[in-house]
């Protein structure tokens, strides 16, 4: 799926920090835990939590947290639809990056098994 160069640079801009909040709030509410979120950042990501709390301090854009991180190589088995775009069908990689970060929050929060989040990690 094409999106836009607008909205491409706008999820490039917005920072890591300014989502991150949100993104605690729904699993929490949900049930699950902060340790559990930054299990699925970690798989995805490969930042363990001092780098992550740094990122966060720092106010990394999305565009900086994924140049920094190191994709897991499964990354590539999150598929299925979120914010209206189907993830495996969008062409600028770090607009997908952000969109299998929250792909996988979502189906934290919705209660899915960690091992079927992971991909089988």
């Amino acid at each position: 799926m094409n999106t836009t160069n607008i909205h491409n640079e706008r999820i490039a801009k917005m920072t890591f920090a300014s989502v991150y909040p949100m993104y605690l709030t729904k699993v929490e509410k949900k049930g699950r835990t902060k340790e559990e979120l930054h299990q699925v950042i970690t798989w995805l990501t490969g930042f363990d939590n001092e780098r992550l709390k740094d990122l966060i301090e720092k106010k990394a854009t999305f565009e900086t947290f994924f140049q920094l991180a190191s994709l897991n190589p499964n990354a590539n088995l999150i598929t299925g639809i979120i914010c209206g775009y189907r993830i495996e069908e969008i062409e600028n990689p770090l607009t997908q990056q952000v969109r299998y970060l929250d792909k996988l929050v979502d189906e934290l929060a919705k209660g899915r098994k960690m091992e079927k989040i992971l991909r089988g990690s």
